[in-house]
Formats: C-alpha cells, structure tokens, sequence
C-alpha cells in the first residue's frame, strides 16, 4: 500500500512542478524575445536494504527551446530582432556579461545605448555612447551610426553580437550566460533591424500542457485516497479476523 502511496505522491508533486513551468511560459507569452523553458523527469532508484522498489522522480532541467520567435515589424531605428540564434551581449546588474534576445534599445540620459531593463549594451569595444542632436541607426551587422545634423553619418560602434555553440544558463534575472565564461563577439552575425522578436512560447499548445497536468495530479490524488481507503478497510478486515 505504501507503495501505492509514494509513487502517487511523487508523480503529484512532478505535475506541481510542471505547472509552475507552463505558468511561468505563458505569462511571458508576450515577452519580447523570451524563450520556453523546458522541463523532463527522470527516474532514479533508491539505493539502500529494502529499497529497490523505490524509485525517485527528479527533475530534469533541459534548459529552454532556443527556436525563433515571430519577427514583429516595428519600424523603430533602434528595434533589432537577432537572426539564428544569435544573441546580444548586455552589462547585468551584478556586473558580468549576459546576453539576451530582447533587442528593444534605447539611449539614456548619459547617451548610452542600454536596454527597455536599462541594461548597458555592450559594443566590440565596450559601451556604446550617442552623441547628443544626432539620429543613431542599426546596420543588419550590428553596426551603430549616427546622423549629424549636416546630414554626414559616422559610426560609433557596433552591437557585440554572439552565437553560442551549445545552450547557454538561465539566470533568474532572465538573462543568458555561458558556462565557460564571455562568449567571443560573432563577426557574420546578422540582426533585422526595425523589428522585434516575440516570445517562442506557444499558448495553445502550452494551455493543452496545463489543462493535461492537472487532470494527471487530479489522477494521482484520487490513486493516493484509493490507497488510504484500501489501507482502511484491509486494517478492519484485520481487526475483525483477530
């Protein structure tokens, strides 16, 4: 019966999890460049006497689905949308390098360039700064140039653009970061300018994932109060026969 028990509970607890995974996707259904994360669940044997019939559900974490998102046309000069899976390379809070897809950049009250977050856009030469009483513009390179108003354009820098060879870290911040520290800028990585890049999050198929979650931790309490009735009525059964 305790088996019965523990396996109900551990499989009601991984669809817990799983929920929280769906519910963090889908509230960031609209969020410019965001990437799905992903979940799995392994099966791992108890070692020890008595115990090789229990077996542990872990979680696995697979990382994110690194698949494009929808390019949304915008027609802002300083809206830039990553192609393949390239990334932007960003100044987090903590100081380090991290990178993002979100590409909806500004220019604040210093003439950085950061982003929507006010994150520092980091340049193959270090931070970008644009000159006051000028029209700054993003080539599909990454190259930054900024119109006088002569009408003569020069560029001032260009965006460090990346390309990870394997799946980069998800902080809670939300930001990307490689394992094996700042990722070398990409010199043929290539952006669309005046656009953005939507979430890769799938509502429909991530609803569908909710609604099949919660009828399997429906199903995996009702196995645990079939457990706890079973155990009832065999300890009355017992007490009867004695």
């Amino acid at each position: 019966m305790d088996r019965m028990i523990y396996l109900s509970m551990a499989g009601a607890k991984m669809n817990m999890q799983r929920q929280e995974v769906l519910s963090h996707n889908l509230a960031n259904v609209s969020t410019t460049g965001f990437r799905a994360e992903l979940q799995a669940v392994r099966a791992v044997p108890v070692r020890g006497d008595g115990a090789s019939t229990r077996v542990y559900a872990l979680d696995t974490t697979v990382g994110y689905d690194d698949s494009a998102g929808p390019i949304n046309f915008t027609g802002r000069a300083l809206d830039v949308a990553m192609r393949g899976k390239s990334m932007l390379a960003v100044q987090a809070l903590d100081g380090t390098e991290a990178y993002t897809r979100a590409g909806s950049l500004v220019v604040d009250a210093q003439g950085n360039l950061v982003t929507q977050s006010g994150l520092q856009v980091m340049g193959d030469g270090g931070p970008i700064n644009i000159p006051p009483n000028t029209q700054p513009s993003i080539a599909p390179d990454g190259t930054v140039s900024v119109r006088q108003q002569g009408g003569i354009t020069t560029p001032v820098g260009r965006l460090k653009l990346v390309t990870p060879e394997a799946k980069l870290n998800r902080g809670d911040d939300g930001l990307f970061r490689s394992p094996d520290g700042d990722l070398p800028a990409d010199a043929v990585a290539q952006l669309q300018d005046g656009a953005l890049e939507g979430s890769n999050v799938n509502p429909i198929e991530t609803m569908v994932s909710m609604i099949a979650a919660a009828r399997q931790f429906e199903t995996q309490m009702k196995m645990m109060q079939t457990a706890e009735q079973d155990e009832k009525a065999a300890a009355q059964l017992l007490s009867n026969a004695g």
